[in-house]
C-alpha cells in the first residue's frame, strides 16, 4: 500500500545575496588588473569611445569587451553616455600615468603576483602562519639582496601612497618641526606630501640602498632634493637621526607587536624633547570585527609579512607604554587614519 511521506523543509531566514556578493566580489579586481594591463584606461582618456572602437583598439571581441565594461562601469571606473564610454573622475584620479597619485605600480605589483593570492597559497599560509611571498617567503630580506625586486615593490608603493600622502599633511600642525624622519619611508611619497605642505621642514628618507635609489629620483623630479634627503639605515641596528619627528606609514603592520614595542622605544628614546611620533594606518575598530578593507589588508599581511593590522587602541597603548603622551587618533583620507604622540 502506497504511503505519502510529507516532508517539511526548513526555509532559511535570509536571501542568499551576501553570500553572492561575497563569491562575486574577486570579479572586481581581476577585471581591474586586466583592463590596466590592456592599457583601456588610458586609451578611454584620450576621447570617449564607442564598444565596437574600443574592440578595434585593443583587439578583442564584442563579448569579452562587454564583459570588462560592463564590471568597470558597475563598479565606478567607467561611465557610459549615448552608446559612448569614457572614465570617472576616480579612474582619472588614479589610473592614468599623468596623474601624481597613479595607482599603476600597485596594480602591477598585484597582476605581478597574483598567485599569490590564490586560494592554495592562502590556506597555506593560514596552516603554517609564514608570509608566501616570492620564493622564500622574506619580503625585504629578497628586497635587500635583489635590487629590481626592491625598485618595483618601491613604485608600487609609492602608487598607493600619494593621494593619502598629500591628504595627512593638512590634517595636523607641523609648523614647530624642523626634521622629519621617515623611517622605511620608500619612494619617499610621504616626505614629499609634508614638506610641500609645511615650508618649515626638512626630512630623511630612511631605507634599504635600492629603495633609496628610487626615493632620490622620484624626490628630483618633484625638486625637492634640497629639502628631502635619503639615508640608507638598518633600524634594528642603526641609530636614528637626531630629530623631532618620525614617521611610519604601513611600517608597523609589517611586523609582529613585539617588534613595533622595539621600534616605538627606539622612537621615543631618539627623538628630541617636545619631538613626536606619527604613525600613519589602515586600523581596526577596538573590536576587531572590521573594517572590511582592513581585514582583507590583514589578510596579504599573512601573505607578504610577518606583521598584522592593529586597532588605534593597540597602537595607542604602545605609544603610551613607551612614554609618549597627548596620543591622538584622526582620520585620514580614505580608510587611512593617524596616531600621534608626544615625547615630553
Amino acid at each position: 500500500m502506497n504511503q505519502t511521506v510529507s516532508v517539511t523543509i526548513p526555509k532559511p531566514s535570509t536571501d542568499e545575496r551576501l553570500l553572492w556578493n561575497i563569491v562575486f566580489a574577486s570579479a572586481r579586481n581581476r577585471v581591474l588588473l586586466v583592463a590596466h594591463n590592456l592599457k583601456l584606461f588610458p586609451l578611454l582618456a584620450s576621447k570617449p569611445l564607442t564598444l565596437t572602437n574600443i574592440c578595434e583598439v585593443i583587439a578583442i571581441q564584442q563579448r569579452p569587451a562587454e564583459v570588462l565594461l560592463t564590471v568597470l562601469t558597475s563598479i565606478g571606473l567607467v561611465q557610459v553616455q549615448n552608446g559612448f564610454y569614457s572614465l570617472t573622475s576616480l579612474a582619472q584620479d588614479y589610473l592614468l600615468e599623468s596623474s601624481p597619485t597613479y595607482f599603476g605600480g600597485f596594480l602591477e605589483m598585484l597582476f605581478a603576483n597574483d598567485q599569490l593570492c590564490s586560494v592554495e597559497s592562502l590556506k597555506k599560509a593560514v596552516l603554517t602562519n609564514s608570509a608566501q611571498v616570492y620564493d622564500n617567503g622574506q619580503l625585504f630580506v629578497s628586497h635587500e639582496e635583489q635590487a629590481e625586486k626592491a625598485r618595483a615593490f618601491t613604485y608600487a608603493m609609492h602608487g598607493h601612497s600619494m593621494g593619502s600622502a598629500l591628504a595627512w599633511p593638512e590634517l595636523i600642525d607641523l609648523s614647530e618641526h624642523k626634521l622629519l624622519v621617515d623611517i622605511g619611508g620608500g619612494s619617499g611619497a610621504h616626505a614629499i606630501g609634508a614638506t610641500l605642505k609645511w615650508s618649515n621642514l626638512q626630512a630623511i628618507v630612511l631605507d634599504l640602498p635600492p629603495v633609496c635609489e628610487v626615493a632620490q629620483e622620484i624626490i628630483t623630479n618633484y625638486g625637492l632634493q634640497s629639502r628631502i634627503k635619503t639615508q640608507t639605515l638598518n633600524w634594528w641596528n642603526d641609530d636614528f637621526p637626531v630629530a623631532d619627528l618620525h614617521f611610519y606609514s604601513d611600517i608597523y603592520h609589517d611586523w609582529s607587536p613585539e617588534k613595533c614595542r622595539f621600534l616605538t622605544q627606539k622612537s621615543f628614546d631618539s627623538l628630541e624633547f617636545g619631538g613626536r611620533i606619527l604613525l600613519h594606518e589602515m586600523l581596526y575598530d577596538d573590536q576587531k570585527t572590521g573594517p572590511y578593507p582592513t581585514a582583507a589588508y590583514n589578510m596579504a599581511m599573512l601573505l607578504w609579512t610577518e606583521g598584522q593590522q592593529y586597532s588605534g587602541h593597540e597602537l595607542s597603548v604602545m605609544l603610551k607604554e613607551a612614554g609618549f603622551t597627548d596620543i591622538k587618533i584622526q582620520p585620514s583620507r580614505g580608510y587611512w587614519s593617524l596616531i600621534s604622540g608626544r615625547k615630553l
